[in-house]
């Protein structure tokens, strides 16, 4: 399917959702954020039987932050406050944060596999996958303090609870690229391959995930993004919850039959 400098493709049932602008490196412009909106509606839709989704880069990169070429990201020409200046927090607020909170609210496991650089906002929907793969050319780069603004896309939030404070505020501060390796080693993201070899890799993963009990596997998705907020007996009740949903799933059912008749579990998502 294609949408505004986006497209998804279907694998089985498996999403693979690439940025598509590769001249700009996958810049985010206002026409991908619409693509971007759209396009997680349609794989969100039960009906369209997408279990997990691989994000990634059309071309030589993920993507390359915010597009500046037209003025601040987010906003259109004219979309500006009455005194001419860029009103960048509203930018963020109307456009950019619905997708952060799409991604961070889907039903089921999502994979970001980096085939080039990820920078500024670009880094922060990088760093959304549940499992982080990326090429061993690639790199992340906390790029706004080159252009003068704060960083966003949620990396305050996910940084200093991914790699710890002071690493966060040395990417922030100094702005320096991030090699793919350096960041494997620091706990950033989960794996490395060489660059011929990621896409193939992702998708390995992606259809073991997408043949697992994804109503389950959402839940825990819901499990890890709560308890950073919550204090232990929070996380405790968070805990019982989801057990209790989970365990009404018809995929639990098959999952404990298999188990007492020592064959392989065949999920079917629900």
């Amino acid at each position: 399917m294609e949408f505004n400098k986006v497209k998804v493709d279907m694998d089985g049932d498996v999403a693979i959702l690439t940025l598509n602008d590769p001249k700009a490196l996958n810049a985010v412009s206002p026409d991908m954020l619409e693509g971007l909106a759209d396009a997680l509606e349609w794989i969100d839709t039960p009906d369209n039987g997408v279990r997990c989704v691989v994000m990634t880069g059309e071309g030589r990169g993920f993507c390359a932050g915010a597009n500046l070429a037209g003025g601040r990201p987010g906003e259109r020409p004219g979309e500006q406050r009455s005194n001419a200046q860029p009103d960048a927090g509203q930018a963020l607020e109307q456009k950019y944060h619905p997708i952060l909170r799409k991604i961070r609210k889907l039903k089921m496991p999502f994979v970001t596999a980096v085939n080039g650089p990820a920078a500024g906002v670009g880094m922060s929907f990088a760093l959304m996958g549940d499992m982080v793969l990326a090429a061993k050319s690639s790199y992340f780069l906390q790029a706004f303090r080159r252009i003068g603004l704060v960083p966003d896309g949620g990396s305050t939030y996910l940084l200093p609870r991914l790699i710890g404070v002071a690493r966060a505020k040395e990417l922030s501060l100094l702005g320096e690229k991030l090699p793919a390796d350096t960041a494997l080693s620091w706990g950033l993201i989960n794996r490395v391959y060489e660059d011929d070899a990621l896409i193939g890799e992702a998708m390995k993963m992606a259809k073991d995930l997408a043949s697992g009990p994804t109503r389950t596997l959402g839940l825990i998705r819901e499990a890890y993004a709560d308890s950073f907020d919550n204090t232990y007996e929070e996380q405790l009740d968070k805990e019982r919850w989801l057990q209790r949903e989970a365990g009404r799933t018809d995929d639990f059912k098959e999952g404990v039959k298999a188990f007492l008749e020592k064959r392989p579990a065949e999920f079917k998502g629900n």
